[in-house]
């Protein structure tokens, strides 16, 4: 699976590809970092435009908007130039692992699957690591980007309700909720790599009868593949009844930590201690710090179906390796 980062005829595009979609992910986060601080800049001038008519013009406030336009619009041309080149490199990997199998094949063809492993699993596999990897690295760069800022800025916010003085007190609060929740969800959805695995094992028995009663019609049987089915129908109600728990605390904990930054702020807005674009530019690094330490809880469902995937292909591998070692010790 990793042979990608490890061939040499790879390494302009696993090395040299890496490390582009490394600086342009940095730059984009530097683009967000300067979007906080306008939104910081803007919410002052319109509070101050509000309570005092005509402390601000006409022509300062829409300066304001085009100077936002700007750096969005040099965030999406980057965002979706990253993501063409990503979408390449990804594709690049998944060619590295079928370039492997394809000369393997005259093993790989008498394991059960193969065909899946070979087209379906590695498409998946690029898929998910292009989604997962991405965001890893976002979450990343954002958290290294933006948690010295919230520490910043959290020199204010000494206060927290029902628990008195905190020093940098939102980054506590940041800290301490993300990685509960991601403890949470971790052990609410502890079982779902395995039914998810067990899913895809499944759905391979039942397409593989499928295709072989297409040449010979002695497969294929009703009852033959009702059975199949009956057992394709039991894993996904299954996995229905585990997802409904798990999607229900999921739920739960992300629409209350919607709450929470503003919870923490309560003491000091109420004093009058802070401006309306302070609220919003601490408020948005809270969130941005929070997000990227949330990468495991927001990413778990998509991390099941790659331990899935991960577990199939690594178990195919190694029977071909172990098919190499065979023939070599004969």
């Amino acid at each position: 699976m990793f042979k990608f980062f490890t061939t040499k005829a790879w390494y302009p595009w696993s090395i040299a590809g890496s490390f582009i979609i490394l600086i342009s992910t940095w730059y984009q986060v530097q683009l967000d970092v300067k979007i906080n601080e306008w939104f910081g800049s803007f919410y002052d001038t319109l509070q101050k435009a509000l309570t005092t008519p005509n402390s601000v013009t006409e022509t300062e406030l829409i300066a304001y908007l085009f100077s936002f336009a700007k750096i969005a619009g040099l965030w999406i041309m980057i965002a979706i130039a990253t993501g063409f080149f990503t979408s390449h490199w990804v594709f690049r990997w998944r060619t590295s692992m079928a370039n492997y199998y394809h000369e393997q094949w005259s093993k790989a063809r008498l394991t059960e699957g193969a065909s899946q492993r070979v087209q379906e699993d590695t498409l998946k596999f690029a898929r998910i690591m292009e989604g997962l990897g991405v965001g890893l690295l976002d979450s990343i760069m954002t958290l290294i980007a933006f948690l010295p800022i919230l520490w910043g800025l959290s020199k204010q916010i000494t206060m927290l309700p029902w628990i008195g003085e905190v020093e940098h007190a939102l980054v506590w609060v940041a800290i301490i909720s993300a990685l509960g929740g991601t403890i949470l969800l971790a052990s609410v959805g502890i079982k779902l790599p395995g039914i998810e695995y067990d899913i895809q094992k499944e759905e391979a028995a039942y397409r593989k009868e499928l295709v072989l009663g297409e040449e010979d019609p002695i497969r294929a049987a009703p009852a033959t593949i009702g059975q199949l089915y009956s057992r394709v129908r039991g894993i996904h109600f299954k996995s229905y009844f585990h997802y409904l728990y798990f999607n229900a605390v999921k739920w739960s904990y992300f629409q209350g930590m919607v709450i929470v930054p503003y919870l923490a702020l309560a003491p000091t807005i109420v004093t009058g201690a802070i401006t309306l674009g302070f609220v919003q530019q601490i408020t948005r690094a809270f969130g941005r710090v929070e997000s990227s330490l949330q990468y495991l809880v927001k990413s778990w469902s998509t991390i099941v179906e790659f331990i899935s995937v991960w577990k199939r292909l690594r178990e195919f591998e190694d029977k071909l390796n172990q098919g190499k070692i065979i023939k070599d010790h004969i």
